[in-house]
C-alpha cells in the first residue's frame, strides 16, 4: 500500500492529509487559535471535589475547568488506578481543594466539556511511551510476531536498568530497530522528564508545565512508519524544520521529505479539498450506487445504509450482502476521515443468512485493523445493527470545521412557512384578546410574508373581521424562516 503524507501550512492554520494509494484517509488539522491539549502536561489546583461523581474539576489555566475522574488517579510508584488499588474510600480523601496536582490532558475538550485529565503521566518518543509512574514494559498490540515482542521486551529492560525508575509501552514503529534507537530514546525520554519536574517544582499552580510538538512534528514521530512513501510539504520553513527533526530523530525517512513549490495547492492537487467538503455532508454515495447516512448527535453516530439505486444481479439477498460488504469498507475509511468517536451503532440492511452477518462484520473489523484509534465491534444483532466504540481523544471534522447553525439551532430542521403563519394567526389572538390596539404589525421573513399575501391571505382577511383590527406585513431581511414578531401600534 503506497502511503503519504501532505502537509499544508499557513500562517495560522496546519493541515495534514493521509493518502493511502492516491485517496484521503485522514485530516489533522490545527488551527493557532485551538491548538489541540492531548499529551500537554500541567501544574493543576484542584478547585472542586465532588464525592457524588467520584471526580474532581481542576483549573490549569483553560477557558473551562479540566475534569479528573477517580479512576485516572494512579497511585504511587506502582502506576496502579484507583479502582485496581486497595483503596476504597472517597475520592476527597485523594484530593482536597487547594491541592496542587501535576495532570496530563488525555482527551480534548469536546462541546461543552473541558478537558479530560490523569495523573498518569506519558511521555512519547519515536519508538518508547515513558511512564515515570510505572515499573510495566508493555508491547504494543499491532506488533504480533511473538519473537520479535520478547526481543524488545527483553531490550528495553535491559536498557531500562541504566536509566532508572519508569514503565515503557514500545510502540509499533519499533518493530525491528536495535539498541542504539531504544537507548537514545530512553535518554531523550528522562531528560525532559527532569525538566518537567523542575518545571512543576518552581512553577505556581495552574500553568502549562510541557507542551506537546506542533502538529507537523507529532505526525511524524505517530504516523510515519515503514510503508510511508513520501512526505510532501508546501511550506520551506516547516519543511526544514521537519527535515532537521527526522535527521535526528528518524534518519530513514529524511530522504522521503520533500519540499512542494508548486502554485497550485498541494491540497488541490490530490483532491483533498473536494474529500473535505464531501466528509461535511450526511450522505456518502457508494460505488455500487448504495448510499449511507450518517448523523453525529452528542450521544452517539448512527449509520444507515441503504441499498438506494443499485438493484444487483442475481437476487434480493446478493444484493444486500454485496451492499453492505462494501458499505463496511467505506464505513471504515469515513470513521477515519470524519474522526468520530464514541458509540457508533451501524444499520446494515437485514440479512437473513448468518453467513452473511459473519462475513460482513468480517470485513468491517478487517477494515478497521488500519485504524490508528482504538475500536471494539459487538455481533451483528437480530436487526442487522452493529454496535462499536471508537476511541476519542479530539473533536471530529465537523466540530472543528462547523459551528451550530443560528437558523435551525443544531436541530438540522425549520418550521415550514406554513406552520410560522399559523404561529402568528395565534399570537395575533392572543394579543388582541389582552391588548387594546389600532392595528398589529407583523416582522417576519420573506417567505412567511409572501405566504401570508398569498395562499393565507383568505385567512388573514377572516382574521381582521374577527379581531375587528387591521393587520400590516413587513418583511424583515435578517429573520430566519422561524423568526417573526407581532408588533401593536
Amino acid at each position: 500500500m503506497r502511503e503519504e503524507l501532505l502537509i499544508n501550512v499557513t500562517p495560522r492554520e496546519t493541515r495534514v492529509a493521509v493518502v493511502e494509494n492516491g485517496v484521503l484517509q485522514e485530516i489533522y488539522i490545527e488551527r493557532a487559535s485551538r491548538r489541540g491539549l492531548v499529551g500537554n502536561i500541567y501544574k493543576g489546583r484542584v478547585c472542586r471535589v465532588l464525592p457524588g461523581m467520584q471526580a474532581a474539576f481542576l483549573e490549569v489555566g483553560l477557558e473551562r475547568t479540566a475534569f479528573l475522574h477517580e479512576r485516572d488517579i494512579y497511585l504511587g510508584e506502582s502506576g496502579e488506578s484507583q479502582d485496581d488499588a486497595e483503596v476504597n474510600g472517597s475520592i476527597s480523601e485523594l484530593l482536597r481543594e487547594g491541592q496542587s496536582v501535576l495532570v496530563q490532558v488525555i482527551k480534548d475538550p469536546l462541546g461543552s466539556k473541558g478537558a479530560r485529565l490523569s495523573t498518569s503521566i506519558s511521555i512519547p518518543a519515536r519508538n518508547l511511551v515513558y511512564m515515570p509512574g510505572n515499573t510495566h514494559v508493555g508491547i504494543s498490540q499491532k506488533i504480533t510476531d511473538e519473537g520479535e515482542r520478547e526481543r524488545l521486551k527483553e531490550l528495553v529492560q535491559d536498557c531500562a536498568q541504566e536509566f532508572g525508575p519508569g514503565g515503557y509501552i514500545v510502540r509499533t514503529v519499533a518493530e525491528g530497530v536495535g539498541e542504539e534507537e531504544i537507548r537514545a530514546d530512553m535518554a531523550f525520554l528522562h531528560k525532559l522528564w527532569d525538566a518537567i519536574q523542575e518545571r512543576n517544582e518552581n512553577e505556581p499552580a495552574g500553568v502549562l508545565i510541557h507542551e506537546d510538538m506542533p502538529l507537523a512534528m507529532r505526525i511524524m514521530r505517530d504516523l510515519a512508519g515503514v510503508e510511508l512513501e513520501k512526505i510532501r510539504i508546501d511550506s520551506r520553513e516547516t519543511y526544514q524544520k521537519v527535515t532537521r527533526f527526522a535527521a535526528k530523530f528518524i534518519p530513514e525517512l529524511t530522504p522521503r521529505i520533500e519540499y512542494y513549490p508548486g502554485e497550485r495547492p498541494i491540497f488541490d492537487l490530490y483532491g483533498v479539498e473536494d474529500e473535505i467538503q464531501r466528509a461535511l455532508e450526511r450522505k456518502v454515495e457508494l460505488k455500487s450506487g448504495g448510499y449511507l447516512i450518517i448523523d453525529q448527535t452528542e450521544a452517539m453516530t448512527t449509520i444507515d445504509v441503504n441499498t438506494g439505486a443499485f438493484v444487483g444481479h442475481r437476487n434480493l439477498e446478493e444484493t444486500i450482502f454485496k451492499t453492505n460488504l462494501e458499505a463496511t469498507q467505506t464505513i471504515s475509511r469515513q470513521l477515519r476521515l470524519r474522526n468520530l468517536g464514541g458509540i457508533i451503532i451501524i444499520d446494515f440492511i437485514d440479512m437473513d443468512s448468518p453467513e452473511h452477518r459473519s462475513q460482513v462484520l468480517q470485513a468491517l473489523e478487517k477494515a478497521l485493523d488500519r485504524d490508528h484509534a482504538r475500536t471494539s465491534v459487538t455481533e451483528v444483532s437480530d436487526l442487522g445493527l452493529v454496535e462499536m466504540t471508537r476511541k476519542r481523544t479530539r473533536e471530529s471534522l465537523e466540530h472543528v470545521l462547523c459551528e451550530e447553525c443560528p437558523a435551525c439551532n443544531g436541530r438540522g430542521s425549520l418550521k415550514t412557512a406554513e406552520t410560522v403563519c399559523y404561529e402568528i394567526f395565534r399570537e395575533i389572538m392572543r394579543e388582541a384578546r389582552q391588548f387594546d390596539a389600532q392595528r398589529f404589525l407583523v416582522l417576519a421573513s420573506q417567505e412567511v410574508v409572501d405566504l401570508l399575501l398569498d395562499e393565507e391571505s383568505t385567512s388573514v382577511a377572516d382574521l381582521e373581521s374577527f379581531i375587528g383590527k387591521p393587520v400590516v406585513f413587513q418583511v424583515e431581511s435578517l429573520y430566519s424562516q422561524e423568526q417573526f414578531d407581532v408588533v401593536l401600534t
